[in-house]
């Protein structure tokens, strides 16, 4: 009788590398209907700057990066406008991005007197003591609003919905190196959250996990695309992946290696629930910023 292999169990050192990365977030990549329209409403309306703008006619699209602070220390938006496309499909899963501001109140009056949507008026959460209110930019993307003290990443969440929240927070606390920093449940409104990120949520941007009661599955539309984090090898990083994914699901989608062209070394994969994530290289990142100045 043929002796069945064993399975390869990954070092411990392997497992090992993603707490010791030098890991953080870099940017959300999102599609827009229109690059002016989204600039002049994120500008105005929350307060953020236009860091760099590149259009790229060979390959017919054009991108803008917008944030709070320099993308050398800060979480910044990549949007993405494809030369004629001007509608996206946001689908089920993706839930919003969150802007954390000192005054909720005076930032809704700013964003209504620039014709901008609120969706929700601020007050309270529900069972609890934070006041939040919700905005919508004109491509359809939520955007909740959380009145905090001053903090280093007004940027501070990316909300994903997931089918199985253990799962995923074993999936990025494995494969992606974040630390599960809380997790709320909510039985009178049918969901939990897990806060999930590279150091306190006060302090940096985080991924905000819900689960919804009994939704396994989500569409994820043609809108919303990936975050990109930053890490200091990417060929070790993706290996470590290529162990969860074994474990938890998932799917290595580039293999690591440099961008034709550009030489900024990088690796992609889905988590279980189909959500992208991209490694780039911390060096090579710095290297292309300081190339676009």
């Amino acid at each position: 009788m043929a002796e069945v292999a064993k399975p390869v169990v990954p070092s411990d050192e392997l497992l090992e590398w993603p707490k010791k990365d030098n890991r953080r977030l870099l940017h959300a990549v999102f599609r827009v209907g229109d690059l002016d329209r989204t600039i002049k409403f994120y500008t105005e309306c929350f307060g953020m700057k236009l860091l760099r703008q590149r259009d790229i006619p060979e390959e017919k699209y054009s991108n803008a990066f917008l944030g709070f602070g320099p993308e050398e220390s800060h979480f910044v938006f990549e949007l993405t406008y494809n030369y004629g496309v001007d509608k996206y499909d946001i689908g089920t899963g993706f839930g919003h991005f969150a802007i954390a501001t000192q005054d909720v109140y005076k930032l809704v009056e700013d964003i209504k007197a620039k014709g901008g949507t609120i969706t929700r008026e601020p007050g309270p959460v529900k069972g609890g003591s934070s006041v939040i209110a919700f905005a919508k930019d004109p491509d359809g993307y939520l955007f909740e609003l959380i009145q905090r003290g001053p903090t280093p990443a007004p940027l501070c969440q990316v909300m994903l919905r997931v089918g199985n929240l253990d799962r995923a927070v074993k999936f990025y606390e494995k494969a992606v190196g974040m630390r599960f920093l809380r997790k709320i449940d909510r039985p009178e409104q049918k969901y939990t959250i897990a806060m999930m990120g590279y150091a306190d949520e006060y302090e940096t941007t985080v991924l905000e996990l819900t689960y919804n009661y009994g939704v396994t599955e989500y569409t994820k539309g043609n809108a919303y695309a990936q975050i990109a984090i930053g890490t200091d090898d990417v060929y070790k990083s993706a290996e470590v992946v290529n162990h969860v994914i074994q474990e938890l699901g998932g799917k290595i989608t580039r293999q690591p290696g440099p961008i034709p062209g550009l030489n900024t070394k990088i690796t992609s994969f889905l988590d279980p629930d189909g959500w992208k994530t991209v490694l780039v290289d911390n060096t090579d990142f710095l290297k292309e910023l300081e190339d676009n100045k």
